[in-house]
């Protein structure tokens, strides 16, 4: 479908008005919403939790290449699929649209009962620009790139190059409102992702006459007068570092923030640059441009996500300067308040810290890039367990092999059925997540009145234990639980003994939920449970594939 550059901007007033008014009068616009302490998808009235995979960058190119993968990702227990749309592609020449590839995913996840979250590749790709137009890559003066602190230019367009955000505001726009006319009712697109791990590389900052003259100049008035309002909700890194600095209410980025400083023996001690913080504000005001005027055509949720800084990569230009890193959350929440969320992509083996990194200050956790295989399949329950995580999902999922996706797809297909339990507990005090690994082969959580220790699974019996097994824990009455994972021992011992110390197993049933019932299946007993009062009463799923179990204790003296 092409559309022209005087139709788009014809249309572009109307817009504004016609997107408020959609958002306000259709709840079963996707949306989101808070439900305790967790923040939910809600789709067509209802909360909806994301069984994600995520396309290679290059799929979506081509519809042929992508036509028997559709039915493949639904094979595998997907609900959702994360799928790029490139700004070359949609705007081959300036003004003139052709949105047949992105027809194309609709239609494609439509036949097989999927949703989308569509991935905007315009500026910035892997803090890279390599996916804008031609007429934006050649025409330099007109859309500036970054510059080095030796002035050599990089394949990175400029924050300070306005033609570049205008432009690309006025592309992602257009995607928004087409998105608008032929899916406003169908609903197959629930969640947009702008930009993709956006940041300066090879260099703390941009370099460019206009950004050195930036940074040079005063910290935004904006920008000081949202830290002055958030003082005391600041994320503590950036907080202890303008506390360090006097709380100057202005000043230069280095006068408000002081001199960098690194600490590359603890990677996870966040260094503290001002070129860093220059750069998260400047890109999430561009980024923030750009997600605002797709808005107000259509208001789906949006999120941006992070290249994250990693081992031996301890520095801002070694990692993408500027992205939306832990430490400069709130300066992305000031400068782009049109993103709702920021997601990581985790693929480091710190997993655990990274989620409770970016599930914190009122930013729910949704995982747009990760490791999918067994450990995949063992995180993705903790992850709803312990973080309320709005969605998962692996990287390449069209790619995997049989081997790598079986563990992925039978933990979907528990969580699928768990799903209505699972929303119906986010943001409340009755589900914890397990993850265990061969380096922390235990871990403890409290739920209700019992304290629950898991393990993994066989491995104090001589059994061959994985190196990492997960679940999920949903108290659903006194004494009560449902418990489901893989590969796990998970012992139950009263928190407070009392007059009653010790806790026994009055049944455990095997079983699946079916429409949000359960349904019972075996009931476990003898050597399929755990009744040593030593480690406490408990359960074994051990078996190949994950399972669910419902577990009934009483208490005696």
């Amino acid at each position: 479908m092409m559309i022209t550059q005087s139709r788009m901007l014809w249309a572009a007033a109307l817009s504004l008005a016609v997107g408020a008014v959609a958002a306000a009068g259709d709840p079963s616009l996707p949306h989101l919403r808070k439900q305790g302490t967790a923040t939910q998808l809600v789709l067509d009235g209802k909360p909806m939790l994301m069984l994600a995979g995520e396309l290679h960058n290059s799929s979506t190119s081509d519809a042929g290449y992508m036509k028997p993968i559709w039915p493949r990702m639904a094979a595998m227990g997907l609900n959702t699929v994360i799928a790029p749309v490139s700004w070359e592609l949609i705007e081959p020449a300036e003004g003139r649209f052709d949105f047949a590839l992105v027809d194309g995913m609709i239609d494609g996840a439509r036949r097989n009962d999927l949703r989308l979250v569509l991935i905007w590749f315009g500026s910035w790709k892997n803090g890279a620009s390599t996916y804008e137009p031609s007429w934006v890559k050649k025409d330099i003066e007109r859309f500036p790139r970054v510059k080095d602190a030796q002035g050599r230019t990089q394949e990175i367009l400029s924050t300070f190059g306005g033609a570049s955000r205008d432009a690309d505001a006025l592309a992602f726009a257009a995607l928004m409102r087409h998105l608008r006319d032929v899916d406003g009712r169908r609903h197959t697109v629930v969640m947009v992702q702008v930009e993709n791990e956006v940041g300066v590389l090879n260099a703390p900052r941009d370099f460019s006459p206009a950004a050195s003259a930036a940074f040079d100049g005063p910290v935004p008035r904006a920008l000081m007068d949202y830290l002055e309002a958030h003082r005391d909700a600041l994320v503590p890194e950036l907080r202890e570092l303008w506390e360090t600095n006097g709380f100057k209410p202005s000043g230069t980025w280095e006068e408000v923030f002081g001199k960098g400083t690194s600490n590359e023996a603890d990677w996870k001690a966040y260094s503290h640059y001002p070129e860093e913080i220059f750069m998260a504000w400047n890109y999430a005001q561009y980024v923030g441009r750009v997600a605002a005027a797709g808005k107000a055509e259509y208001p789906l949720p949006m999120y941006a996500n992070a290249w994250l800084k990693q081992p031996d990569y301890g520095s801002p230009g070694r990692y993408p300067s500027g992205g939306p890193l832990p430490q400069v959350l709130d300066i992305w929440r000031a400068g782009a308040p049109a993103i709702d969320l920021i997601a990581p992509d985790i693929y480091m083996p710190e997993f655990e810290w990274i989620c409770g990194q970016y599930h914190r200050g009122g930013n729910p956790l949704f995982i747009p890039e990760t490791r999918g295989g067994a450990v995949g399949a063992a995180r993705v329950f903790w992850s709803m367990g312990r973080h309320d995580a709005m969605g998962f999902s692996p990287f390449g999922i069209d790619s995997v092999s049989p081997a790598e996706a079986g563990p992925m797809a039978q933990s979907y297909s528990i969580l699928s059925q768990l799903a209505p339990l699972i929303l119906q507990n986010q943001g409340g005090d009755k589900m914890a997540g397990l993850l265990v690994t061969t380096n922390q082969p235990t871990q403890r959580v409290t739920l209700g009145d019992y304290l629950i220790e898991a393990r993994l699974g066989g491995a104090r019996r001589g059994l061959l234990a994985p190196e990492v097994a997960g679940g999920i824990v949903i108290a659903t009455g006194p004494g009560e639980f449902i418990v489901a994972g893989k590969s796990l021992d998970v012992f139950f011992k009263p928190k407070v003994p009392g007059d009653l110390p010790w806790a026994a197993i009055d049944f455990v049933d095997e079983g699946t939920f079916q429409g949000g019932h359960w349904v019972p299946g075996r009931r476990l007993n003898g050597d399929e449970v755990h009744t040593s009062t030593f480690d406490g009463t408990g359960l074994r799923l051990y078996g190949p594939q994950p399972s669910i179990q419902r577990v009934k204790l009483y208490r005696y003296p």
